[in-house]
């Protein structure tokens, strides 16, 4: 519990350093920022299983 509060405090700290970070996924061919989806589509992106090529050799 302390080690979490001592990262929030430094996130705090250092906010205004900070850049938002977009997601882009793959859909129907293009890329989309994931932010742009409606609240369904943000819960089944959030469902999905990632494939790991290192892992599945």
């Amino acid at each position: 519990m302390e080690t979490q509060i001592k990262t929030q405090s430094t996130v705090e700290a250092h906010s205004e350093m900070r850049t938002k970070c977009l997601v882009y996924t793959r859909v129907m061919g293009y890329h989309r920022p994931v932010e742009s989806f409606n609240i369904g589509k943000k819960g089944e992106h959030q469902q999905r299983t990632h494939f790991d090529e290192k892992r599945e050799k």
